[in-house]
């Protein structure tokens, strides 16, 4: 595998700027950098050049935004953005566009990190568990906080240990199973994205260095698709997982309540 891995130039030249400052600061702070390794890590690097382009997107259209003469680049921002508020709307309701900046800003991220290690010279950080971790951490903790907001401290713990429809005295072992399917989530959330790019780009890189050029495209084409399927997984379970947060008792019962009404009529 190390044989495999090479320095990427964009990595050989943030850390020759920022190496020696980063370097300083963690040895200020107690942590010791071994000489001769790279201070700042590729997959860092790569997740900063994703926000760093991604925000010269978003002022670039955002200078150019017009509502009767739309251009090219937003009418398929619209429509990205349309798709994701549909799902939002179906799975958690007329509230749910208001979780849509974390939804789309991760499914975005993680859409542009998959396909990074497409381009000669970068690498999709999502190939890191590091990265994945850390999303699947974002949205762990984003919709445990939205959980709270919407229906209190008491009221979502209690939705934890008596689902709807759950007898009383299942309480302390549906608690139980609750949290470690909770803590499941993150592991199943990290691990999955990680293993798909990360065997992906293991795969180009061992054929690349058997056959190189036209012998890899073939993969690299499929992992156009499994990058954008990921991502789209990913997003999907936020919002599954958000939906489950932020459903109240009442609405709950309300849909319940809608059922006989829908079979009445």
């Amino acid at each position: 595998m190390e044989q495999l891995h090479h320095e990427l130039w964009i990595v050989q030249v943030v850390n020759s700027l920022f190496g020696p400052a980063v370097a300083a600061a963690l040895s200020a702070l107690g942590f010791h950098v071994e000489p001769g390794h790279d201070v700042i890590p590729d997959y860092l690097v790569m997740s900063v050049l994703i926000v760093v382009l991604v925000t010269a997107l978003c002022l670039g259209v955002r200078s150019r935004l017009r509502v009767e003469d739309p251009g090219r680049l937003q009418i398929v921002l619209e429509d990205v953005v349309g798709f994701l508020v549909g799902l939002l709307k179906t799975n958690i309701g007329e509230k749910g566009p208001r979780y849509l900046p974390l939804v789309g800003a991760i499914g975005i991220f993680i859409f542009i990190a998959n396909q990074l290690g497409k381009i000669p010279g970068l690498m999709s950080p999502t190939a890191s568990i590091n990265v994945t971790l850390g999303c699947a951490l974002t949205v762990w903790v984003y919709y445990h906080i939205q959980g709270v907001r919407e229906q209190g401290v008491l009221a979502y713990l209690k939705h934890f240990a008596m689902p709807p429809g759950a007898p009383a005295f299942i309480a302390p072992v549906m608690f139980f199973i609750e949290i470690i399917s909770h803590l499941s989530r993150v592991l199943s959330l990290s691990l999955r994205l990680f293993g798909n790019i990360f065997g992906e780009e293991l795969v180009v890189l061992i054929l690349a260095s058997i056959v190189p050029f036209l012998v890899p495209l073939p993969m690299m084409v499929l992992g156009l698709l499994t990058g954008t399927l990921q991502a789209f997984i990913f997003v999907l379970l936020t919002i599954v997982y958000l939906a489950g947060a932020v459903h109240t008792e009442h609405e709950h019962e309300s849909h319940h309540g809608e059922a006989p009404a829908h079979a009445a009529a």
